[in-house]
C-alpha cells in the first residue's frame, strides 16, 4: 500500500492528509505542536485560524462561495467541519475557532490510515513522497532546509490579526445589531462613528505607537499583504480610507438616529456562545497599550475588555513562479510538494484548496501520472496558474474573480457575470474530475 508523509496540521495538511486516507493511502502526518508553537499559534489543535474566524462568503456568485463550491466537488473534510462548527455571520461562513480546530482534529486523529508524529521535522527527505505543508511561519532547521532545498528562492511579507473583546464589556446603548443590506439575521455587532468622532478616532490611530518588528528588515521596507493589510497602514493612507474599506458604512442604519452613520466598525462573532466578538478588518501591529487607548475611542468600546490583542508576524513564501511545477511540486525536485499558504496561496480556504490539490498531484504520481491541473476558467485552475505562471513581482494571491478568464460574450451586470462565470466554473470542474477517474 502506498505511503506519504505530511509535514504540518494546518488547514492544507489536514485537508490532503484527509482526502489521501480516504483514498487508501497510509499518510504519516507529522506535527511540531506542542513540542514547538510559532510566534502566531498558540493551542495545540490541529487548523487553527489565527487572523480571523471567517471562512469568507458562501454565495455562489462570490470568488470565495465558487471556490467553497469547487472544494465541495473535490471532497473537502474540512468544510464539513465548518459547516458543524458554524456561528452566524450574515452571508459568510464564520466558525467557532476552537470548536472548528477539535473536529479536524478528530477526524485526522480517528483515521485509520493516518498515523500521527507530534514531532519537529527538521530535514526534507526525498527519498519518498512527501508534502510540505508547515505554513508561512516555517521556522528553525526545516526553514533552513527549504531555503537549501530551493536555493534561497523565497519571499516574504507581514502578516497582522485582529483584536478580540469580550461581549459584556460592549456598550450596547450604542452598538446595534445588523448586517449591511440587511442581509442574514443581523448577525454583525455595529459600532457607528459621527464626523466627530472619526476624525478623533482617525488622529489617535495615524499617531499611536507600533510595535517594534525584531526581523524587520534592515533597509526599514515593510511589505504587507493587501487582504490583512494592518489598520494603521490604512489610516496613512489617507483619512477616508478606512471609510471606503472596512469601516464602510453602507447598507446601514444607526436607529440612535435614523441615518447612516458616517463610518462603522463591525465586530463578528467568535464563538457559539457570542461571548467574545472579533474587530473585523482591525489586524494591528499597534503597541498592547496603544489598542486599548485607540480601540477604545470607537463607540461602544469604551470599556472594552481585550481577551486578545492583534498582533503582526513575518510570512514567508515560496517563489512559486520559479520553482513549482503545476502539479504543486518543486520542478528540481519531484517527490517533494508543498500546499498552503506558503505557496502563495493566500487566505484560509485558498490554503485548505491547495492541500486538496496537491493531494491530487500526489496520488496522480504514486498511481505512475502527472496530474494536469483544473481548467483555468474554475478558481483551483486559476490559482494555480496564478501561483506557477511566469510573475516577476509575484506576490500571493486569494480567490478573486479578476483571475478567472472573460466570458465569451461579456455581461454588464456584475452579479449576473459573476453567476455566469461561477456557472461555467462549476460545470468545468465536474467535467474535470469526471475525467480524473
Amino acid at each position: 500500500m502506498s505511503e506519504i508523509k505530511i509535514l504540518g496540521a494546518g488547514l492544507a495538511g489536514c485537508e490532503a492528509a484527509l482526502w489521501l486516507a480516504n483514498q487508501g493511502v497510509q499518510v504519516h502526518l507529522y506535527e511540531q505542536k506542542p513540542l514547538h508553537f510559532s510566534p502566531a499559534h498558540q493551542k495545540e489543535g490541529f487548523a487553527e485560524l489565527i487572523c480571523s474566524n471567517s471562512l469568507k462568503a458562501e454565495r455562489l456568485d462570490s470568488a470565495s462561495g465558487l471556490l467553497k463550491e469547487e472544494m465541495r466537488l473535490m471532497g473537502s473534510s474540512l468544510l464539513g467541519c465548518a459547516e458543524k462548527t458554524r456561528v452566524a455571520a450574515g452571508g459568510a461562513l464564520a466558525v467557532d475557532r476552537d470548536a472548528f480546530s477539535r473536529e479536524v482534529t478528530g477526524l485526522v486523529e480517528q483515521h485509520p490510515n493516518i498515523t500521527l508524529h507530534r514531532q519537529r521535522v527538521e530535514r526534507i527527505d526525498e527519498s519518498a513522497p512527501v508534502l510540505v505543508a508547515t505554513g508561512p511561519l516555517t521556522d528553525g532547521p526545516l526553514a533552513a532546509d527549504i531555503q537549501r532545498l530551493i536555493g534561497g528562492q523565497s519571499l516574504s511579507f507581514y502578516d497582522a490579526a485582529a483584536p478580540i473583546v469580550t461581549a459584556e464589556s460592549l456598550n450596547m446603548e450604542k452598538v446595534f445589531a445588523a448586517s449591511r443590506y440587511g442581509r442574514g439575521e443581523a448577525d454583525y455587532l455595529n459600532c457607528p462613528f459621527n464626523k466627530a468622532e472619526y476624525e478623533a478616532f482617525y488622529e489617535a490611530l495615524s499617531t499611536a505607537e507600533r510595535a517594534p518588528l525584531h526581523d524587520f528588515d534592515a533597509d526599514g521596507n515593510l511589505t504587507v499583504y493587501e487582504g490583512c493589510m494592518p489598520i494603521e497602514v490604512m489610516a496613512g493612507r489617507g483619512p477616508d480610507t478606512m471609510r471606503f474599506g472596512p469601516l464602510r458604512p453602507v447598507g446601514l442604519t444607526d436607529p440612535r438616529t435614523g441615518h447612516r452613520p458616517w463610518a462603522n466598525v463591525q465586530l463578528r462573532s467568535e464563538n457559539r456562545q457570542n461571548t467574545m466578538y472579533n474587530l473585523v478588518g482591525f489586524q494591528t501591529n499597534l503597541k498592547f497599550g496603544e489598542q486599548k487607548r485607540v480601540f477604545s475611542l470607537i463607540p461602544g468600546l469604551e470599556h472594552a475588555e481585550f481577551v486578545r490583542y492583534g498582533v503582526m508576524h513575518r510570512n514567508t513564501f515560496l517563489n512559486s513562479p520559479k520553482l513549482m511545477a503545476e502539479n504543486l511540486a518543486l520542478k528540481a525536485h519531484p517527490n517533494v510538494w508543498f500546499a498552503g499558504q506558503i505557496t502563495g496561496f493566500e487566505g484560509y480556504m485558498e490554503s485548505a484548496a491547495c492541500g486538496l490539490l496537491a493531494a491530487r498531484g500526489i496520488l496522480a504520481a504514486l498511481e505512475g501520472k502527472t496530474m494536469t491541473p483544473p481548467p483555468a476558467d474554475t478558481m483551483c485552475g486559476a490559482l494555480i496558474r496564478y501561483i506557477t505562471s511566469e510573475n516577476k513581482d509575484f506576490q500571493p494571491m486569494g480567490s478573486n474573480m479578476g483571475i478567472l478568464p472573460p466570458l465569451e460574450t461579456h455581461i454588464r451586470d456584475k452579479r449576473e457575470r459573476y453567476a455566469a462565470l461561477a456557472d461555467r466554473a462549476v460545470a468545468d470542474m465536474k467535467a474535470w474530475l469526471e475525467a480524473q477517474q
